[in-house]
């Protein structure tokens, strides 16, 4: 997901939110999101829906307000609505350390366990998922682990977001060099096709494992949808979400990881307060959370 409210929009001077809509505003988001929006965030707010009272020509927040409760056109302003409530600062290959733990460590682990039962499928959850960087990346390092042998495994990387326009780009797998600033040289090279104006197309056999679903990680009859998971990774989401929703997602991640499966959160985060149900694993550069 990225940070929340993290840039700003040019505010329209004629119009400012009062606190009356602002906590309406603040309510209506976290009812349908989960994501909860602080008095300090209160200017920000007002800057990022500026321009959609603009576009819709409406006058005040207050009328945004009732636009997004009863105008027959709301779903599609609740796109654009999650769209300017969340930003997407992410890239390929981000936090080398807890992904050299996924690699090295906890895949192979769960790989030779998959073996010596006769099951050779493999089911990740990209939970907030952004433009795609995160799932294109643990598809790759997939390739890397498997090698050859990756063509005879059933794999699965089920990557969401609450917004559909950045699915819409993940799915076109189309990336600036900013994207890959920590990307190593040779894994552009072998999993990427230069395209010109210095953008990179992800390869067919790295998106092929990728599947991309718009779902709201606060609703959990959405959350039931998604496959029983060998891992999933959910970083910098649920520092947005309120410490009720907080708790409800991690346990909506608890009862989709299969037994011994393994949730990786940002290096920010943690379950500190939210949950005992996982086992803290300590790993240099890197605390992994596991299902018993």
């Amino acid at each position: 997901m990225g940070s929340l409210l993290a840039k700003s929009v040019t505010l329209r001077k004629d119009v400012k939110i009062t606190d009356e809509e602002f906590s309406q505003l603040r309510d209506f988001i976290y009812a349908q999101t989960g994501i909860y929006i602080g008095d300090n965030r209160k200017y920000l707010l007002e800057n990022r829906l500026a321009n959609r009272l603009r576009d819709l020509n409406l006058k005040t927040f207050g009328e945004y307000y009732y636009f997004l409760r009863y105008d027959p056109s709301r779903k599609d302003e609740l796109n654009r609505l999650f769209d300017v409530i969340t930003t997407n600062e992410t890239s390929f290959f981000r936090n080398p350390p807890q992904l050299k733990v996924f690699q090295d460590i906890i895949l192979k682990e769960i790989i030779a366990a998959k073996i010596s039962k006769g099951d050779k499928s493999l089911h990740f959850w990209s939970a907030g998922c952004s433009t795609g960087e995160e799932p294109y990346t643990l598809s790759i390092i997939l390739h890397e682990v498997l090698k050859q042998e990756i063509d005879s495994w059933k794999i699965k990387i089920t990557a969401n977001d609450l917004s559909a326009s950045v699915l819409k780009s993940a799915k076109r797998g189309i990336y600036t060099p900013y994207a890959l600033r920590t990307t190593p040289p040779n894994i552009i090279n072998r999993y990427f096709k230069e395209i010109g104006n210095e953008k990179y197309q992800i390869l067919p056999q790295v998106a092929k494992y990728v599947e991309f679903v718009q779902l709201n990680l606060s609703d959990k009859f959405q959350v039931k949808r998604i496959p029983k998971s060998d891992v999933v990774f959910c970083r910098n989401v649920i520092i947005y979400f309120s410490e009720e929703v907080k708790k409800n997602v991690i346990s909506y991640f608890y009862d989709n990881l299969q037994p011994g499966g393994y949730l990786f959160l940002g290096h920010s985060e943690s379950l500190h307060n939210l949950s005992r149900s996982f086992k803290p694993i300590h790993h240099p550069g890197s605390i992994v959370y596991k299902k018993e």
